[in-house]
């Protein structure tokens, strides 16, 4: 049948030259893209009634969308007859499930989840039980009281299943900072154009996919559009862990004319997407059957508790959470959107403890400002006898981060040749006490511009290359465009150039200050180590003639 049909197309490419007959080709093709547009349309009104309870209406626009495709006639265009059919599979489905529902509509519970019971829910429910995953199923459990309450209070305001607070449960472990395989990360797991999708923003300073709260209105907006397209909850579940577009093939390649549920996709599913709806399923009947499960007993997280102040400085959590007596841990975990533990500054709400906000305000100009890294990342390549602890040391920076960096799963297993991503480190920009002229104490930032060189730069500064290399952990002399350099500068540079120092003022630019003081932008930029497009800060100190 499908050769027959192949060589009818290709005739009709070689031989039809008649441009009547392709006007009225074109002319089809509209029409019945027309019409399938408004089928599209009607079901969508469909799904809105059905989520409203108005089964009849929900009905009604099935059969008006039926309508709209059986009147188009395409069957020379592969690409309409597949949307077609598409359509209509679409329809037969929903109408199944709009009268499966009637019963529990009655009820006023419409979006529930159905808690089904089958070989494949078994056999996860033994694995989080008694079997091998029982220790990653109570240690996420625990962890779920963190995060829980919130997912509960968002998903009951947008009119979804409260049940979905148990996804992160299968996605992640209720981890902010999990990370697979396929590069998906955070609480939801989100990839990073999903993430942008809906609304998550990454850039130099966050990655608003590692944040709870920001990720969790995401994910209600995701699983909200993929409902509309699937209408049943385990379809949908499948979709948020495979991508829609898969399950869509699946479906599309169905032998049958309707799905009853889910579970006549089951077996034609990636082993890992299929196994995703049992286990979420297995959760369900543990977490409502703690007894019997011995879940009644476990003690879970203290929900999550915070009150949050707005931040002008790009400071470090490391030096916020000295200055107000608390662990730089407690911020990371009330703030893990921060890729780099830095502030971006611009009104930035900061989560702090409740309690410690007034104290935080108090502390304010005892804080110094931070950059992150110029770079993300420096490589490099694996010598014979390196190990990722020399590795490590070499660059000063953690196991665990060059490791996430890399996506590997053990410490000791690198292969020499191999090139590795280094995260780079913050800096630290120290705040005078005085307003005076800086001693050696006093660490600066230069932005490297084109024909800059170490030598150049010591000269500008009144310092030495060495100490620039030794300062900016530089291995060699080589620099390169916009890389920024801390500087410490002579204690004597200021006085003898006639320098004074400037604290920045809320609204200041670079230009506005050097008109103030009848300067040329070139040379206050080029005296403060800045670029046309750096940008400044309130508080931040910077030199003046």
């Amino acid at each position: 049948m499908e050769a027959t049909q192949g060589s009818g197309v290709d005739q009709s490419k070689t031989t039809d030259t008649n441009p009547s007959k392709t006007d009225e080709t074109v002319s089809r093709y509209q029409d019945a893209q027309s019409a399938l547009d408004e089928a599209l349309d009607f079901v969508r009104a469909s799904q809105d009634f059905w989520q409203k309870g108005e089964l009849e209406n929900a009905i009604e626009s099935l059969d008006q969308a039926y309508s709209h495709i059986l009147g188009i006639d395409a069957d020379d265009v592969p690409k309409i007859m597949q949307q077609k059919e598409d359509i209509r599979f679409l329809i037969s489905k929903r109408i199944l499930e709009i009268s499966a529902s009637r019963n529990i509509v009655v009820n006023g519970n419409y979006n529930a989840i159905p808690r089904v019971m089958n070989k494949h829910v078994k056999a996860e429910i033994n694995l989080f039980s008694i079997g091998r995953e029982k220790k990653f199923f109570i240690e996420s459990y625990k962890r779920s009281g963190k995060y829980r309450p919130y997912i509960v209070e968002a998903l009951k305001k947008a009119g979804l299943p409260v049940e979905l607070s148990w996804l992160p449960l299968i996605e992640s472990g209720f981890k902010v900072n999990a990370f697979s395989k396929a590069r998906a990360l955070g609480l939801w797991q989100f990839i990073a154009s999903t993430g942008y999708k809906f609304g998550l923003k990454r850039n130099t300073y966050i990655d608003e996919r590692l944040d709870p709260l920001k990720s969790t209105a995401a994910a209600i907006a995701y699983l909200k559009e993929l409902h509309q397209i699937f209408g049943d909850w385990a379809t949908v579940l499948a979709a948020y862990n495979s991508g829609e577009s898969r399950v869509l093939r699946v479906i599309r390649n169905q032998n049958i004319n309707y799905l009853d549920n889910f579970w006549d996709l089951y077996e034609r599913l990636p082993r890992e997407t299929a196994r995703f709806v049992p286990r979420f399923l297995a959760t369900l009947h543990l977490v409502n059957n703690p007894k019997k499960y011995g879940l009644d007993k476990i003690q879970t997280d203290a929900h999550l508790e915070f009150e949050t102040v707005n931040m002008s400085i790009p400071a470090h959590l490391k030096t916020i959470a000295k200055a107000i007596g608390l662990s730089k841990n407690v911020l990371r975990g009330l703030n893990p959107e921060l890729r780099f533990q830095i502030l971006p500054g611009d009104n930035y709400p900061l989560r702090v403890p409740p309690g410690k906000g007034v104290e935080l305000i108090a502390k304010l100009d005892e804080i110094p400002a931070s950059i992150p890294p110029s770079r993300r990342f420096v490589y490099h390549k694996i010598k014979p006898g390196e190990t990722l602890s020399t590795i490590s040391r070499r660059y000063r920076v953690s196991m665990h981060r060059i490791a996430m960096a890399n996506n590997i799963r053990k410490h000791h297993y690198i292969i020499a040749g191999k090139t590795l991503k280094i995260p780079q480190k913050s800096i630290i920009l120290s705040r005078s006490k005085k307003d005076d002229a800086p001693t050696y104490k006093n660490i600066f930032t230069h932005i490297v511009k084109p024909g800059d060189s170490l030598w150049i730069i010591a000269k500008r500064y009144g310092t030495t290359t060495k100490k620039i290399q030794e300062l900016n952990n530089l291995s060699n002399s080589n620099l390169y465009i916009r890389q920024v350099l801390k500087i410490v500068e002579s204690k004597k540079r200021p006085a003898q150039s006639g320098l004074k120092s400037y604290n920045v003022k809320r609204g200041d630019s670079p230009f506005k200050i050097a008109k103030r003081y009848n300067m040329s932008l070139e040379n206050f930029l080029n005296i403060n180590g800045l670029t046309p497009r750096s940008k400044i800060y309130p508080k931040q100190k910077l030199y003046i003639k």
